[in-house]
């Protein structure tokens, strides 16, 4: 009797098991159904998350559950505002040639372009302004103009790019919340994680940029032209080092920094006799759209939760006989998929992690590692969407691509971690 109790009990956490996963893939498929079909990313996302709480929930009270926390969260409004003014300031400094005169002077500084393609968008993502993509995409078109590299080169190369400081940048709010959480230094930790970020850099060269055939520049600017782009060169990174400063500094939001530096940066254009109107700038701005799309899938993280469905998740690596590597590896990745955002995986499996092996830096690493990688291949994380959004690219070329850079790093860390694992 005790032996069929403990079956049926077996039975029953399998099913549970099984469901959420089956419930979680039919969202997908519809999603992906949805893109196909041409429907903008953010309203296929929410009608995914929708399906989800269909299945798992149904309740009205939990839609105005997640509607609430949404719009009660400050994350929303930093995240919303400072898409905004990185808009503001990307019209500020093209308007007033800051931008071409920053290639300019890179190209004399770089005569490669495909290391200035490469290198930007990864220099600028050591700031992690929440949707920053938006700010390095203008750069990479830029670099590209009148090259033969098409949209969804130019994506992925920003998209990528962008993000291979995610494991041993010290301002990443994903590695300050993993330290902060698990108990280990971020020094320890960025030393540890740092080679993963040059073999993020290694793979996406040789998968996006090694095999564009690009026309270097041959003529030198005259001397007088070279002083312009230098000081254009000095321009365009001081409102990238005061956003710096000031999050770091004061702790100031992303958004407030950035109307700062916005702010700030007017009058200097008006100084130096490069006018913008206030109206281009504030009002070209508003790019509906990709608003449109951020609010609902701000909406789906929240519904994910309200519905019980990552409570479901976490819930089905307790009851699994797996061992703890394999299924923190896969939920890591599955809840970096669902999410799009390193907070929502770290906050979700870190406290596990320290429970189970304190101080660990193997299974922080392999969290942190398996979980950006589910979000480098999901259309929740708002990067991946606003490259898309701005290049034109299109969807299912752009990830087919993205997703084979990202298998190959994942099968090295994987292989390395086997062969190097202390614990």
């Amino acid at each position: 009797s005790r032996n069929s109790d403990v079956v049926e009990n077996s039975l029953v956490v399998c099913t549970r098991i099984m469901s959420i996963y089956i419930i979680l893939l039919a969202a997908i498929a519809l999603m992906v159904i949805l893109i196909r079909k041409k429907v903008p990313i953010g309203p296929a996302i929410l009608a995914g998350g929708l399906l989800i709480w269909l299945a798992l929930d149904r309740r009205p009270a939990s839609l105005w559950a997640a509607f609430k926390s949404m719009v009660t969260m400050p994350r929303s409004y930093d995240l919303l505002f400072a898409l905004y003014f990185v808009v503001c300031l990307e019209i500020e400094m093209r308007k007033s040639g800051i931008l071409n005169g920053l290639v300019q002077y890179l190209h004399h500084l770089i005569p490669s372009k495909k290391v200035t393609l490469a290198v930007m968008p990864a220099f600028l993502g050591m700031l992690p302004s929440i949707g920053g993509a938006r700010f390095s995409a203008p750069i990479v078109k830029t670099v590209a103009e009148g090259q033969d590299i098409s949209n969804e080169s130019k994506a992925l190369i920003n998209f990528w790019f962008r993000h291979i400081m995610e494991f041993a940048n010290p301002i990443v709010p994903g590695i300050l919340l993993t330290c902060a959480i698990a108990n280990v230094s971020v020094s320890s930790l960025i030393v540890h994680m740092l080679w993963v970020s040059a073999a993020m850099f290694i793979i996406g060269w040789f998968f996006f940029v090694a095999p564009l055939k690009i026309v270097e520049p041959t003529k030198e600017p005259s001397d007088e032209m070279l002083a312009k782009y230098r000081i254009d060169f000095i321009l365009a990174l001081l409102p990238i080092f005061g956003v710096f400063a000031l999050s770091m500094a004061f702790g100031l939001a992303a958004s407030v920094s950035l109307l700062i530096i916005v702010g700030l940066l007017y009058p200097v254009l008006r100084l130096l006799k490069r006018d913008v109107s206030l109206k281009e700038i504030f009002v070209g701005a508003v790019e509906k759209k990709l608003l449109r799309d951020v609010v609902m899938i701000l909406y789906f993280i929240q519904l994910l939760d309200a519905s019980g469905a990552l409570n479901q998740i976490v819930a089905s690596f307790h009851a699994s006989v797996l061992p703890l590597p394999l299924i923190l590896a896969f939920i890591s990745f599955l809840i970096g998929m669902l999410t799009g955002m390193s907070q929502g995986h770290v906050a979700m499996m870190m406290p596990i992690v320290a429970a189970v092996a304190h101080g660990s830096l193997d299974l922080i690493g392999l969290v942190l590692v398996f979980g950006v990688g589910g979000q480098m291949v999901t259309p929740t994380h708002v990067c991946l969407m606003i490259s898309l959004d701005y290049f034109k690219a299109d969807f299912f070329k752009t990830l087919k691509k993205c997703i084979c850079a990202e298998a190959v790093l994942l099968i090295i860390f994987s292989v390395v971690s086997y062969l190097t694992w202390a614990g």
